[in-house]
Parts: structure tokens; sequence; C-alpha cells
């Protein structure tokens, strides 16, 4: 049976052995399962999976007269497929404010979140088989609208955050192994679209002083589509199976609009007008055209699902790959990441009779998980740190609220504050005046079809005793300090370059020799 350990002790637990002496305050929002069936919309059949949106939000104290301040966010989404006993862990959003005291604790939550999930001892989710998937892609801000004004915080480049992603997800397979009796087995992949293998390995070594792959993980530069160890979520039936079966689809990711132009794309014959309609002609003793035209009618009906293909059936995952790195978000001048880990080891059984909509202790509304989500991201901003401090207070009393049973409005931001441009990410530098920004477009067609039928469990009830016993916690760590870190040349040249701090600079002064006078 799925384990019912509290996801919320399980990071406080592990936030516990960060340096430094400090208060951390999580929040952590898990929504209960309902259907969904949007993860691939282009197979057939559609496999049944069941969602759960997660939200984590860490504030800390520097001191106990100090006010709290939001430091990191993760926005996360989990699938389960009992079809194939697989889970779908994906990291939509990690992001930081830049006013945590150093070392920032986002490493160490992210980590704990990923290996609560990855470990089949923990794993609220009965299924044998976890997919990891995410995008990596730099930007100034993801979920703390217009953090990047603020002088403090130090957004990580493409390269460095795609070396970041890649130590942490090697520490999360190291981290699986040791905690079970028997070994799971763990397959771990990356592709830097527009780059060959040696050009990827060759940037990240250089991003990092240390290898990430000191511990002896092994990574495969390429996609897990050809493998076969580890079973993959969405059955493909064979012979008849396309692109659409592999290649999970996720809000706002540039494979799923990818995916999106190749389904509706039509055939090398073009597109075609609708067959003109004959007719009935059964008053002039025409009957024998009315079976052909429900044969025709029929035919039609027919082909629907295999227009809606267009070319999945004819593009291979390699192809797929290799048409990606001329995507828009692959070639605006920065180096993008795709990451993707496979974790198999059995689960224990769980028990006869339970459903996988069946909500666990704790859970919450997916449209509470939604409204806290839109007040961090329209209604607050973090630019300095007193607005910093406002926000979270307002943002953490509307959890509390929400729990309570009571709808708080947040404070409402001046006039000249509530522009359109500041309730948006803005894209990097570099894609400024180059190209549009990406956006996710509406589905076309009958490509994504909605699952309406009824949940047969309600939507969680949330209450005080919820929020104080799976949702708030708190933990005082009290450790040593790191030692001052000592900048490199090259650190220091990049940091005078970026208008950073740099090392301290003792400037002597040189006497000039006096002349003497004969």
């Amino acid at each position: 049976m799925a384990s019912t350990a509290s996801l919320r002790d399980h990071l406080l637990n592990d936030l516990q052995g960060i340096p430094g002496t400090r208060e951390f305050h999580l929040h952590v929002l898990v929504s209960s399962p309902r259907k969904f069936q949007g993860l691939f919309p282009f197979a057939q059949p559609r496999p049944r999976s069941y969602l759960q949106d997660i939200l984590v939000l860490l504030s800390e104290q520097s001191s106990p007269d100090s006010p709290r301040i939001l430091t990191t966010a993760i926005e996360a989404s989990v699938y389960n497929i009992p079809a194939t006993s697989c889970a779908i862990f994906y990291v939509s959003k990690v992001d930081t404010t830049g006013q945590s005291t150093s070392p920032s604790p986002a490493a160490s939550l992210v980590r704990s979140l990923l290996v609560y999930y990855a470990d089949p001892a923990t794993r609220p989710v009965s299924a044998d088989h976890l997919w990891i998937h995410l995008f990596a892609r730099a930007q100034s801000q993801y979920l703390f609208p217009n953090s990047a004004d603020y002088a403090g915080k130090r957004p990580l480049s493409d390269v460095k955050l795609c070396t970041w992603w890649k130590r942490v997800l090697t520490e999360v397979a190291d981290g699986v192994n040791p905690r079970g009796t028997c070994e799971s087995l763990i397959k771990l992949y990356y592709m830097l679209p527009g780059y060959s293998q040696l050009e990827a390995e060759q940037s990240l070594r250089r991003a990092t002083a240390a290898s990430s792959d000191a511990t002896g993980t092994s990574w495969t530069y390429g996609h897990p589509y050809s493998q076969t160890e580890i079973p993959l979520p969405c059955p493909a039936p064979s012979p008849e199976h396309n692109l659409g079966h592999f290649i999970p689809t996720f809000e706002d990711d540039p494979k799923s609009r990818f995916m999106d132009e190749i389904g509706c794309t039509p055939d090398a014959e073009g597109i075609r007008s609708p067959p003109r309609k004959r007719l009935r002609t059964l008053a002039h003793g025409n009957a024998a055209d009315v079976p052909r035209e429900a044969a025709a009618e029929k035919e039609r009906q027919g082909g629907k699902e295999q227009r809606i293909l267009g070319e999945l059936g004819k593009v291979s995952a390699d192809e797929f790959w290799e048409r990606m790195s001329f995507r828009q978000e692959c070639v605006a001048g920065a180096i993008t990441g795709f990451f993707t880990v496979g974790i198999s080891r059995r689960s224990p059984q769980s028990a006869p009779g339970i459903s996988p909509l069946a909500p666990l202790p704790g859970q919450v509304s997916c449209q509470l998980n939604k409204r806290v989500l839109s007040s961090l991201m329209t209604g607050l901003e973090f630019s300095t740190v007193e607005r910093s401090i406002k926000a979270t207070e307002t943002l953490e009393g509307s959890i509390r609220g929400l729990c309570e049973g009571m709808t708080p409005i947040p404070t409402p931001r001046p006039a000249a504050q509530t522009r359109d441009s500041d309730r948006r990410t803005p894209e990097p530098e570099l894609s400024r005046g180059l190209l549009a920004p990406p956006s996710t477009p509406p589905r076309r067609g009958d490509a994504y079809v909605a699952d309406v039928s009824p949940n047969p469990f309600p939507e969680p009830v949330t209450s005080l005793e919820t929020y104080h016993s799976h949702i708030y916690g708190t933990v005082c760590v009290s450790n040593t300090a790191l030692p001052p870190k000592v900048q490199t040349g090259a650190e220091a040249a990049a940091g005078a370059s970026t208008g950073g701090p740099g090392p301290n600079v003792t400037v002597l002064a040189v006497r000039k020799k006096k002349k003497r006078v004969e």
C-alpha cells in the first residue's frame, strides 16, 4: 500500500541539515487526485490517468524577532497511470526571491521533494515505476513577480542552470538506492537541443569546478523512448502506435507545443475540402443512394481520428528530438535542457479495492491550490525587502484563511503597479525584440477530449486541524555556517562584468623617487 507519510514532515526533516542559523516556515499544498485525459491526448486509446497539483512555499526568519520572507517556491504535478503501474512527476517551476540567508535552501528542498516521490517507501502513489520530467530554461523569475528587480537576486545562467539540475537529479538517484533493501533500476537521460553529446558534456563541465558525475551515476545523452528496461507510462499497442504514445504532454512545455503542431499537420496530399453531401431522393425512387451515403459518412467518421494524428505516425522519436533543436525555445540564444529520470522498483502492493481517486489525509481541493497560486502570481510582488515581507504576510495569511473557510482578499496594489507587464514573467533579455515569447496555444479540433465522468469522492474539506497537521510546519536550524567562499579569477571577472560583488582589492600607493639636484 502506498505510504501515507507526510510530505511536510519529510521536507522539514531534510531542511534541518542546512548550514547556518535560521527558522524555516513551510507550506505544502497537495491536491486530491482527479481524472485527467490530457497527458497523452494523441494516444489511441488514451490511457486513464489521475492528476495531482503540488505547491511548496518556503519562508524563513534570520532571528526570532525578524519578519518572515518567502525565499523558495516549487510548482509540480504528479500523474498516476494505473494501466502500466507508472507515475510521472513533472517539475513545472522552481523560483527563489534571492532574499535567503546563504546557502539557499532551494537545492535541498527540491532534492527532498523528488526523493519523497522517487523512493517507493515514501511514495504516496501506488506505482512501481516513476518518471521525473523537467525542462530547464533560464529566466530571471518564474513564480515571484518582480523578484528580478531585487538587487540581491542572482539567477543562474543557462549553462549553470542545466548543470544545477543535473547535479540535483544525480543526488536524487544516489539517495534512492541506500534507502531500500534492494537496488532500484535507475536510468538518467538529458538532452541539450542543438548540441552533440561531446558539446553538451564540455559545456556542463566548464560550468562547474566539480564534475556532476563524481558519484559514479551514469547519464545517457538522449531520450528514454527506445529503452525497454523500464516500462513507459503509456501502453503502446503494436503495430499501430505513434509518437503520441511516447511523449507526454505538459502545460506550457515546448515538447507539447511541437507535438500539437505535428499532430495537426495535414498529410502530403494537403488539406481537403469536405465532401459535398448528396441530397436524399427517396421520393424519386433512388433508395440505393441511402446505403452509399451512410457508408460514406461512416468512412468519414472512421477516418476522423486518423486525420487528427497528422504526422505523428511518421515521425520517430529520434527525428522529433532532432527537429526540436530548431524550435523557437531552443534557438533563442540560450541553452535549454530536457531531463528525464526513470526509477523502477516494485512498491508494496496496494490493498484491493482502493480507488486511485481516493484522497489522502491532508490533501486539499485543486481549486484551493489554484487560488493560492493565482494570488501569488497576480496580487503580490517581491522587488524589495519591504514588499516581500508584506507579500509573505498576505499569502501565508490567505492560506490559513482558506483552510479555515474564510476568503481573505489580498491588499490591492496601487494603480501604478498593476500594469499587465508587472503580472507576467518576463522573457530572457536575449529573446526581447527578436522572437515572440512562446506560449501554449489552445488545443485544435478534437485532439483533446475532456473526461466529464464524475468523481465518486467529494472534494476534501480543509480545516484548521488540517492546516496545522499537514500543510504548515516550522523548524529551527542551528548548524555550523559555511566558510566564506573564495572566488577564483574567472568568478571575479564574471562578477565584475555583471556588476556583481568581487573580491576585496587593496590598492598600493607607489611613491615616486625624488630626483637629486646637483
